[in-house]
């Protein structure tokens, strides 16, 4: 409910009870009063200070204790920091919805300021390169309610049908700060984060990495303890309900054993948990087969249930899709999550504009295992299924720096095409390369190397640049006509045809205007030929009598006027 509704609905039911009542008999009561996180908080991946440039997390010790009476929470972070440059202040973010009472340097109280939510703590004796400190920071209060989670995030308070507190925290459009105090940006990934998260003892709160045990306080009061190698800012989840645990172990293809767990609501169907659970090992096997080893095989594959739709949680995804069917035998959205364990939280975009890596690819993976699984026609319709969803407003990726609201919302940026239109420039991508140089090229782009094994390769950040070089260094060519002309242009490539006679002329006509040599494969009464297209134009004879078939299979994202026309917009 928004704010401005809240407050009408208060003094609506105001005004009633006093036209119910005698004259003077009471006092209206004050209208609610609502605090927002500030602007500044709810955007993420901006630009870093460089005070910040100047140093590194190592490790973000959280202990978090859940109030879900209250919905609040009463929280300690510990941050070791190791100086990369000369280094006068820590500059953290946190929302200033939580009250702040006591921040230490090296165990001694310090000054501070958070105006917006970007805090300050100026250091007494500068450190140099190297140098380390350690900061706590005591804060407590009612963090920033989503009001539409994922997509509006924040902490979600629910209760289950058995009247259990439910909660869970889907902080990627806002962040990290929004109850933790970090660097909010990917380029910031601590180290290590332990977790320590103090919850009623009859619940339950699986996290992010291994579990290190539990302790029961005895006073209706337990703390779980986690603890997770480089996790993605925003992937620290916070997730708390009357969980049971469903768990198994993976044995990979690449010689080790995976803990693979799901925890899941007491009230649940013990069929369809176990139905999805069983879809678990399978999809591991296919993202292992298809891109490389797992990236945290040493922590474990975790999935959680949810009061909202999911979100790619590092080793505990959120899944909240309640084991819906929609006849492809599978569940998309835990594998679309799964998928952003190589695609998001193995190899982290550096920025917002290069989401479509993240997106694309992860988008990519769901065409891809439904051929695994169902063959050719399962395939081919779930790609048609995105085609038809493209908006080609915006281009996929702008060559400049944004923010990640700059990118998901459609409305001044590429939106849901980073999904869409991403996994359908990579499938053009394979089907232009071949699979082996595009699953090579894929495979070292997510870790780095060719040939990932458990243990040789650690998180790391990528770009669409870096991935074009790869590309071109797998291909021996250069790929850049195609990069440009599918994610540095928001309209299409348009197929323009030409018919004199015998002969039918092809030209490709891209937004910026550049050269676009992409070969198209053109059917003549059953025949098929593949038309060079070099300088962006070719031509084939094809007798005025023939049918021609431009992209029999399908193989080019395309504008094609038929689609243009049902969308609404008049064809060229």
């Amino acid at each position: 409910m928004s704010v401005s509704i809240r407050h009408a609905a208060l003094l609506g039911a105001s005004l009633l009870a006093l036209s119910a009542a005698p004259a003077l008999a009471q006092t209206p009561p004050a209208p609610e009063i609502v605090r927002e996180s500030t602007e500044f908080t709810l955007g993420t991946d901006q630009p870093r200070t460089p005070e910040q440039l100047a140093m590194r997390i190592d490790r973000a010790d959280l202990s978090i204790k859940v109030i879900p009476d209250d919905k609040a929470i009463d929280a300690v972070a510990v941050l070791e920091i190791t100086a990369t440059a000369s280094l006068s202040a820590v500059v953290l973010e946190l929302d200033t919805l939580l009250d702040i009472s006591s921040v230490q340097v090296d165990g001694a109280e310090a000054a501070w300021s958070n105006p917006e939510g970007r805090m300050t703590i100026p250091l007494t004796q500068p450190l140099v390169e190297g140098g380390k400190v350690v900061v706590r920071i005591a804060y407590a209060g009612a963090p920033r309610v989503a009001p539409h989670a994922p997509w509006d995030g924040g902490f979600v308070w629910e209760t289950t049908t058995d009247g259990k507190p439910w909660i869970a925290t889907a902080v990627q459009p806002e962040g990290c700060d929004i109850f933790w105090p970090c660097i909010d940006s990917p380029l910031a990934e601590p180290g290590r984060v332990d977790l320590h998260i103090t919850i009623p003892s009859d619940l339950a709160a699986p996290s992010n990495g291994r579990f290190m045990g539990t302790e029961d306080h005895g006073d209706g009061w337990t703390t779980w303890n986690w603890s997770a190698a480089h996790p993605n800012t925003y992937a620290i989840a916070l997730n708390i309900g009357p969980y049971e645990e469903m768990r198994t172990d993976y044995r990979s293809r690449f010689g080790n054993t995976i803990p693979v767990s799901y925890w899941y609501l007491r009230t649940d169907d013990p069929a369809k948990v176990a139905s999805l659970f069983a879809e678990f090992t399978p999809m591991l096997d296919f993202y292992e087969a298809t891109v490389g080893p797992f990236p945290f095989g040493d922590e474990k594959m975790g999935v959680v249930e949810t009061p909202h739709l999911g979100m790619e949680h590092q080793t505990i995804n959120a899944y909240g899709n309640g084991y819906r069917l929609d006849g492809k035998g599978y569940d998309w959205l835990l594998h679309h999550e799964l998928a952003h364990e190589w695609f998001g939280n193995q190899m982290t975009n550096a920025n917002a504009d290069d989401m479509w890596l993240h997106e694309g690819l992860g988008s990519y993976m769901q065409p891809l295992y439904l051929r695994w699984l169902r063959g050719e026609r399962y395939f081919q319709a779930e790609l048609l299924e995105q085609r038809n969803k493209l908006l080609n407003r915006f281009p996929v990726v702008s060559g400049v720096e944004k923010s990640e609201d700059e990118v998901y919302k459609g409305d001044v940026g590429p939106g849901n095409d980073i999904y869409n239109k991403g996994s359908l420039i990579a499938h053009s991508l394979r089907l232009l390369i071949g699979d082996e140089a595009f699953f090579r090229s894929v495979t070292r782009l997510v870790y780095g190397r060719p040939d990932p094994r458990p243990g040789n390769f650690a998180p790391r950040y990528a770009t669409t640049n870096e991935f074009l070089a790869i590309v071109n260094e797998e291909t021996g060519q250069d790929l850049g006509w195609f990069f440009r002309g599918y994610l540095y242009n928001a309209a299409l490539p348009d197929l323009r045809q030409t018919r004199d006679g015998d002969r039918l002329a092809l030209e490709w006509v891209t937004g910026d205007g550049q050269t676009f040599p992409m070969p198209i494969e053109v059917e003549i009464d059953g025949r098929v030929v593949t038309v060079p297209m070099t300088g962006g134009r070719g031509e084939v004879t094809a007798p005025a009598s023939a049918h021609v078939l431009i992209d029999p299979q399908n193989k080019v994202l395309r504008r094609l006027d038929f689609i243009e026309v049902w969308k609404g917009r008049e064809p060229r």
